[in-house]
């Protein structure tokens, strides 16, 4: 006989309630704002009739706190999985049209079951953060919802990709969630994300602020480093996860998507060697030759507008991708700070959890000099950038395009510090210290008792390079793997990057290491 009239039309009309959100009205109002729903995210997100939801009758448990007259869509989240770019994705949309999109019981308790499905079949989660907070109406059920998906946040951090679009708001202890994943990308006009708000400072500390000063996008993208991309709008930024994407796998237990090209191509570029700047005082913008380097000049920078001193971001070279760090001598001539150290670490052990090679450029004076830096900690963050390197057992290849001086020589994965091949430019120096220093030390009589101390001093740095820092000696010690051509870069970190796709190295048994956190 079938199901009746009646029973399918109230199926249809208890899920058209449901995916209305806070109502018409409320969406009309937001569509007119140019804002877009989280189901709206949602469509943006995957691919056309893809998208299953997941707790969609769902409805909020705390009926005696004044919420019984009130019905929430959805328990104002949306939680599902579909396609993107014929890869299988979960997602959260949190539902500002309904309660603010707050955080109760119910809310959180979707969000963990997306999440506890993501981890078991091994899918990336994008959750779009746009919330007013805890449901207060809720109390210490909102905070024990917090805390179930915070946990299950560092459940899945190494195990799947985990990207946050932060659209909205995102306060307190929300902001948390966030952070303790892999990728924000944060919505430059709409979003904010802070911990404490201008009110709350003031009231404590009495100092007048704003909210750009503590929880723009452009403050967290610049400033903090809590942001790595900003995005005009919500399109934009559903782009920008869909190109990070590009770049990772579907779980720590496979491969990025490689597209390794049938043939290789292993002539030389002639126009690197143009871009050189042979004298190693002289700033040099290494971007021109990262677009060079890697597969039509495609490169997707990472964190672009903090610690600009060094440069992360993911490509393909030949088809194969990588995650590549460079220092960056047009900014504090190239030498690592707290800040560059932290951001390298970071990028270095998220490419290392998702099995992505590391291609390392090097142009480093050494770590940046200051009371500051030091009474800041330098010495515990710089040993975090030393930590990521030794512990990263992914293919690591090293080219040292200027100079590599003392400890950041090291520091930028050095051989000793496990890296698979080094290479040089002949414009490489690597040593203690660089030619000036070393020689105000070395050479301080014979400048004293030279006539002209000026020409001395090139004299003597001259013979401080070929004698003590030429790539030369140091391949001649087996440190270096083999001194090449700008022109060659591009197909020699191509070759290395075939021949170590399938590295695997084993390290001691442990929880994990006590790094310098």
């Amino acid at each position: 006989m079938g199901l009746s009239s009646k029973t399918l039309e109230d199926l249809r009309k208890r899920r058209s309630r449901a995916k209305a959100g806070g109502g018409e009205d409320k969406i009309l109002k937001r569509h007119e704002k140019g804002l877009p729903t989280a189901r709206d995210r949602i469509d943006m997100l995957f691919q056309e009739d893809t998208f299953q939801e997941t707790g969609l009758h769902a409805s909020h448990s705390a009926r005696h706190f004044g919420l019984a007259d009130k019905e929430l869509a959805a328990d104002g989240v949306v939680t599902g999985t579909g396609y993107v770019d014929g890869r299988l994705v979960a997602a959260i949309s949190q539902d500002f049209t309904v309660a603010a999109g707050t955080l109760g019981k119910m809310h959180a308790m979707k969000m963990v079951e997306v999440m506890r499905y993501a981890k078991r079949v091994g899918i990336p989660l994008v959750a779009f953060k746009d919330s007013g907070g805890a449901r207060i109406q809720e109390g210490v059920d909102a905070l024990s919802g917090y805390g179930r998906v915070f946990y299950n946040n560092v459940l899945l951090s190494g195990v799947v990709p985990q990207i946050a679009i932060v659209c909205g708001p995102c306060a307190g202890g929300a902001s948390y969630s966030p952070a303790l994943m892999d990728f924000i990308i944060m919505t430059r006009h709409t979003a904010h994300m802070f911990i404490t708000g201008p009110q709350v400072i003031k009231a404590v500390s009495g100092r007048e602020t704003s909210m750009d000063e503590v929880g723009s996008a452009d403050m967290h993208a610049s400033v903090s480093g809590n942001v790595h991309f900003v995005a005009e709008d919500d399109a934009e930024a559903v782009a920008i996860a869909r190109r990070l994407l590009s770049f990772l796998p579907t779980n720590n237990t496979e491969d990025p998507p490689h597209q390794p090209w049938p043939e290789m191509v292993l002539g030389p570029d002639d126009e690197m060697n143009e871009l050189v700047a042979e004298d190693a005082s002289e700033p040099m913008d290494v971007r021109p030759i990262i677009h060079r380097l890697v597969d039509d000049g495609d490169f997707m920078e990472v964190q672009t507008g903090w610690a600009r001193n060094l440069i992360v971001g993911f490509a393909r070279i030949q088809g194969l991708v990588v995650g590549i760090l460079a220092n960056q001598s047009i900014e504090r001539a190239g030498a690592l700070d707290i800040d560059a150290s932290d951001k390298g670490a970071r990028f270095i052990r998220c490419c290392n959890v998702f099995n992505i090679p590391l291609v390392t450029l090097v142009d480093v004076p050494g770590f940046l000099p200051g009371v500051e830096q030091e009474r800041g900690g330098i010495i515990r963050h710089g040993a975090k950038l030393l930590f990521s390197y030794a512990s990263a057992t992914v293919p690591k290849i090293t080219v040292i395009l200027r100079k590599a001086y003392g400890g950041s020589y090291l520091a930028m994965c050095s051989q000793e510090m496990g890296a698979d091949f080094v290479y040089a430019w002949p414009s490489a120096e690597i040593a203690v210290m660089g030619a000036d220093g070393a020689v105000n030390i070395l050479y301080r009589n014979e400048l004293k008792e030279a006539e002209d101390p000026r020409a001395k001093r090139a004299e003597l740095a001259a013979e401080y390079r070929s004698q003590f820092a030429s790539p030369y000696l140091s391949a001649s010690k087996g440190y270096i793997t083999d001194v090449i051509e700008p022109a060659e870069t591009r197909s020699t970190i191509a070759l290395a990057l075939r021949k170590t796709l399938t590295k695997r190295e084993m390290r001691p048994p442990k929880k994990h290491g006590d790094m310098p956190l």
